[in-house]
């Protein structure tokens, strides 16, 4: 059975290319990159050289990218550093709806004494500027929005917002994950302080992450052992991955305007399809304003784990929106925060596409889940009570 992946916020496959360029630096190029010896230097040379790709992807200098584990590692090195630069501040304003690398971090750091503040969003998932812009005060230590949401797509001003933040002294990170690869991000031209990215996001190797931190802002270590990063994160250099993503870095930024243009038509024909094929369907997000690849859909009076669950008999991958693949009962913190109706919540699916996705599957999707839909719908009260003309609709399978 054929794997139809639509899942790629999740994870992406990692390209051809990028294995092929990482697989000598597990085998015969396995020298430290710090050591004296040239066997150790060339590796040196090549880590130096994949600095200057993933800064030439975000227009940022090399020397201001800070190569880490995760973006989950970038996000809290960055909120913490910027909370022991500035001692005497105790706010941190973030969103609604960021990634739990945020946002439990900032319940954690609220356990700890710290004031969190919450930036809601509206039915659209869009910030609220208003909000954001009476909530910076001269206690806040740094803001964290992300660029864009993983769950809808849906792209925040984080330019806007930084300016705000930097004409009050206040540092700026911004979780760039979903972001970066997919739409153009220049770091030379805004005012952001500090932005998180992931390797295994833009078709590279799980494990490899990036903190881009501007030339001239404080960073205090959240790692401390070795000389590594010039100081700024201990620990023997995983030279393979960051290779990997230096040249995924490279594709990604040959790549983006297939993604913005084939991709995205993909993911539309995907989406106008299903909510002309299936009734009680919508879209949750901004359509206007979010990232090429994705689309996030509820239907109405099932669950998004059913529709998981027999998606995959046909091998097709993709995420719920909501929580309960994680055991919870209730639906996504997202969706929850741009008050989709209950109803529809629980029955969310997000489908987020690759330059290596076809027409064939999205094809293969749409044939596919109206049938499913209808299944699940014949099995609930729910449905049948609120919409009896649709309790004998038929799709053909």
């Amino acid at each position: 059975m054929k794997t139809v992946y639509l899942d790629n916020n999740a994870t992406t496959r990692v390209a051809p290319e990028v294995v092929e360029a990482m697989l000598p630096y597990l085998t015969e190029l396995y020298g430290n990159p710090s050591s004296m010896h040239s066997f150790g230097g060339q590796v040196g040379k090549k880590i130096r050289e994949s600095r200057e790709a993933v800064a030439a992807l975000i227009g940022a200098h090399p020397d201001e990218i800070l190569f880490t584990s995760c973006g989950t590692e970038s996000d809290n090195a960055a909120i913490r550093s910027a909370l022991t630069a500035h001692p005497g501040k105790r706010h941190v304003l973030t969103s609604r709806v960021e990634h739990p690398a945020v946002k439990a971090f900032c319940a954690h750091l609220a356990s700890e004494g710290y004031r969190v503040t919450e930036v809601p969003v509206d039915g659209e998932g869009r910030l609220d500027m208003d909000f954001y812009r009476r909530s910076l005060t001269v206690d806040t230590a740094i803001v964290s929005l992300m660029w864009a949401n993983n769950e809808t797509g849906v792209i925040f001003p984080v330019e806007k917002a930084a300016e705000m933040a930097r004409s009050k002294g206040i540092l700026f990170h911004s979780d760039a994950v979903q972001a970066v690869g997919k739409i153009p991000i220049d770091m030379s031209r805004n005012s952001i302080d500090m932005l998180s990215l992931s390797g295994h996001k833009l078709h590279a190797p799980k494990g490899i992450g990036v903190l881009y931190v501007r030339r001239g802002t404080k960073f205090h270590p959240f790692l401390i052992g070795g000389h590594q990063e010039k100081g700024r994160r201990g620990g023997t250099e995983n030279t393979p991955s960051i290779i990997a993503l230096g040249k995924a870095s490279e594709l990604s930024l040959a790549n983006m305007e297939e993604e913005n243009t084939r991709v995205a038509r993909l993911r539309d024909r995907l989406e106008q399809e299903l909510l002309a094929r299936i009734p009680g369907s919508r879209v949750n997000g901004d359509r206007s304003n979010r990232l090429p690849n994705t689309t996030n859909i509820s239907f109405e009076f099932v669950e998004g784990e059913s529709i998981l669950l027999m998606m995959n008999e046909f091998g097709i991958c993709a995420s719920s929106g909501s929580a309960c693949t994680s055991g919870s009962l209730q639906p996504s913190h997202v969706l929850r925060a741009m008050g989709v109706p209950f109803t529809m919540a629980h029955g969310s699916i997000r489908f987020s596409l690759s330059i290596y996705t076809t027409d064939e599957e999205i094809d293969f999707v749409i044939e596919k889940l109206p049938p499913i839909i209808e299944l699940l719908r014949s099995m609930s009260p729910y449905w049948k009570t609120a919409n009896p003309a649709c309790a004998t609709d038929s799709y053909s399978s």
